[in-house]
């Protein structure tokens, strides 16, 4: 991910035309010429990829061979750029030779621009359509309407897809070279592995009334109990799990400030070097304080990307 200037999960080359959501007669000769997602919401929102190429690739098939997906409504994604309607459905998984189930977490990193936008636009709207199945207003059952993007009760009260906005920041003390170093933390709500402990960027949802920016103050202060300045805004990213959009952002430090965590956000906080950093990502071991290795982000965060932002001296 060393020199990337776009979070994995921001990359795109489906044309949303959103202009086409409320044509139903256009939706529905669209379907019988569509590539289609399968995406099964009770196993983690897995789809599948060709086992016999590398970097792996999203299996879509013809519409005519999904057939009529019974109770999943298909989710009109977009179009591709040779004019080939693309939707999603939340069905099982069908059992086809040369193919294998992943997550978005697992391989969003390593698909190509097409499938990744692909692959976290049909997650985001699944788990949404999961979570509104009843209307917020009216306490009545809403179905799906404008292929896929919005639900409808029976008094035309409508709802519309939703993301909730996070900040996450590197926070970094503004050296250059190997000495100089950012400051991670270990989630206090994480599963724990023995002889490991993994360290990430800073992050928390932006509050009613609050910038983004204003985020970025308030959760680094309430978490680790540092002041922060000169704040940049780094890039964003969808994070369908379930329904966020991360806000990345570098900040610097004064590592001579004392750390005092929220033990109920964070259990460990510490300062690391690009050294350090780079000796991880190496695969060396470098320990966590207590003899626990470092373990890092997974490469389809924006966490990683924005450590690598830091590490090859874009801050």
């Amino acid at each position: 991910m060393s020199g990337e200037t776009t979070p994995p999960l921001a990359r795109t080359t489906l044309d949303r035309a959103a202009h086409r959501r409320t044509d139903p007669e256009w939706l529905a000769q669209a379907w019988r010429r569509a590539r289609v997602l399968v995406l099964d919401s009770t196993r983690e929102g897995r789809a599948l990829v060709r086992t016999d190429v590398n970097p792996p690739v999203l299996v879509l098939r013809d519409a005519v061979e999904v057939g009529t997906p019974g109770d999943a409504a298909p989710l009109f994604l977009g179009v591709e750029p040779d004019g080939v309607p693309v939707f999603a459905v939340d069905a099982p998984l069908p059992e086809l030779s040369g193919t294998r189930p992943v997550s978005l977490r697992e391989v969003g990193h390593l698909l190509g621009d097409r499938d990744a936008g692909i692959f976290t636009t049909a997650l985001a709207l699944v788990n949404w359509h999961l979570g509104h199945g009843w209307s917020p207003r009216t306490g009545h059952q809403t179905e799906v309407d404008e292929g896929g993007w919005s639900r409808v009760d029976a008094e035309g009260q409508r709802a519309w897809p939703r993301t909730d906005p996070a900040m996450i920041v590197l926070v970094h003390d503004g050296v250059d070279g190997p000495e100089g170093r950012c400051l991670l933390g270990n989630n206090a709500t994480w599963p724990h592995t023995p002889g490991e402990r993994r360290f990430s960027c800073l992050a928390g949802y932006v509050e009613p009334g609050e910038s983004a920016e204003a985020a970025v103050l308030r959760e680094v202060r309430e978490e680790v109990g540092v002041a922060v300045e000169r704040i940049e805004y780094a890039g964003s990213q969808a994070w369908p799990f379930p329904g966020s959009l991360m806000l990345g952002f570098l900040a610097e430090a004064d590592p001579g400030e004392p750390i005092q965590v929220d033990p109920t956000e964070i259990a460990y906080a510490r300062w690391f070097s690009r050294r350090e950093i780079g000796a991880v990502l190496a695969g060396r071991p470098v320990d966590a304080g207590d003899g626990a290795r470092v373990i890092l982000p997974p490469p389809s965060s924006i966490a990683l990307f924005l450590i690598h932002r830091w590490l090859d001296g874009h801050c």
